[in-house]
């Protein structure tokens, strides 16, 4: 029977973002404190009224300065997956600083939640050679930062050899699953403003056009597979904003209605595993 999955992904970066960015004005900072302050609750409540669980991947940071947020969206039945602490991409680190992002970051849910994160998704989505080995060392099941397929989850290599002057050299599969994800169903580059000392992004899309094709990524992966995943990544800061809130349920509401079964990622990397288990599946 066909099944068609979405996970519906928020990452709760709050200020840690415009920090690590070199941002820490009040201007930029209260972009950030939206999320926690005034989207979250929006957000929380706009599930609760469909029954939709959704993920949330949390810095460290914002664990601990908005713990009673943070705790709130783990009440309400949400996942929480680790989104480093200080919202530094790895692949700008050392492997020993990486390393400690990684624990810190534990340490930091699962004080305020009281429980360990399964999942992880890399600031920017930039991983390093070291990501994949620190993760499983780690105990992640799961990691959600890489673009490598659409619909369906892959187990994320280990020992690629990458250079200009030679082809590449893959490695092999390890236990860690990846779910994809895509920038293109992501919400900061559609809406979110930003100025960069040598680069603007101006964002401010029309709400509709974006979610027009949202709903067609789910309609392609539905005409196409008997069974799949799609991820959508939003930021409560960006997405919790009046109309794109609108948005945003508009298409939970269009979801259902064309049979989409919305899961947490956690959930999803365990029907993906059996599916493994069950038969041939493509890694």
């Amino acid at each position: 029977m066909p099944r068609h999955l979405v996970c519906l992904t928020f990452d709760f970066d709050a200020l840690s973002g415009f920090i690590a960015r070199g941002t820490p004005t009040p201007s930029a900072l209260s972009r950030g404190e939206f999320g926690p302050r005034v989207a979250a609750p929006r957000l929380l409540k706009m599930m609760a009224a469909r029954g939709v669980p959704s993920t949330w991947f949390v810095p460290g940071h914002t664990a601990e300065t908005f713990p009673d947020a943070v705790a709130a969206v783990a009440r309400a039945g949400h996942e929480i997956g680790h989104h480093g602490w200080r919202h530094v991409p790895p692949a700008s680190l050392s492997r020993e600083e990486e390393d400690a992002e990684l624990a810190r970051g534990i340490a930091a849910i699962e004080r305020v939640c009281g429980t360990r994160p399964t999942g992880y998704r890399s600031p920017s989505w930039d991983l390093s050679p070291h990501s994949i080995e620190l993760m499983l060392a780690h105990g992640f099941d799961y990691d959600s930062s890489m673009m490598g397929d659409d619909y369906t989850p892959y187990f994320a290599r280990q020992g690629d050899v990458i250079t200009l002057d030679q082809p590449a050299r893959f490695g092999s599969p390890s236990t860690l699953v990846e779910m994809p994800i895509s920038w293109s169903t992501d919400d900061a580059p559609h809406f979110e403003f930003m100025r960069y000392p040598t680069a603007i992004r101006p964002g401010n899309m029309n709400a509709g056009l974006v979610l027009e094709n949202w709903l067609a990524d789910f309609d392609f992966m539905q005409r196409e597979l008997d069974w799949g995943v799609l991820t959508y990544t939003c930021h409560p800061f960006i997405i919790g904003r009046g109309h794109r809130l609108l948005m945003l349920e508009k298409l939970v509401d269009t979801l259902l209605e064309r049979g989409a079964q919305f899961v947490r990622m956690d959930a999803a990397v365990a029907e993906f595993r059996q599916r493994v288990a069950d038969g041939p599946t493509p890694s």
